[in-house]
């Protein structure tokens, strides 16, 4: 089942509004890259996107489980590191670092097992492989 539509515009800036349903974001750059930063900058909201997903799959996993977990925090970064390449020349490739705090009276065990799920959530299985986007010319509505 495909995930509702969701459209984003802009205006004469970098500023763009989201809409899904009747959910609104706003995202911009940062002043140094041009904006007004108004917003989230698009890496933050794919940041946000794993940090939900990671949280809510560790989330239901618990519950289902019935483990005592109280509260889980997703830290997030990104950026984006020379790699090497078989010809010898570098090649920027995009580095995700997720720390997974879990607060709750939970065993080592359960600790590692939580942890193995936050790695399998739905958003880092995408990111995982490789994903086809196909991009075409719309019309004006």
């Amino acid at each position: 089942m495909p995930t509702r539509e969701v459209v984003v515009d802009s205006g004469s800036g970098l500023a763009q509004t989201i809409v899904a349903g009747p959910h609104l974001l706003l995202t911009d750059e940062p002043v140094g890259s041009g904006g007004v930063d108004a917003g989230f900058n698009p890496y933050e909201l794919l940041l946000a996107s794993l940090g939900a997903s990671t949280s809510t799959t560790v989330r239901l996993y618990a519950n289902h489980k019935g483990w005592p977990l109280d509260r889980v925090t997703v830290q997030l970064e990104h950026w984006k590191v020379e790699a090497e390449t078989r010809a010898g020349g570098g090649e920027a490739v995009d580095e995700i670092r997720r720390v997974v705090v879990l607060i709750g009276d939970l065993s080592a065990a359960q600790r590692d097992r939580l942890l193995d799920v936050a790695g399998k959530c739905p958003v880092s299985r995408t990111l995982a492989r490789s994903v086809r986007i196909a991009t075409l010319l719309g019309t004006e509505s």
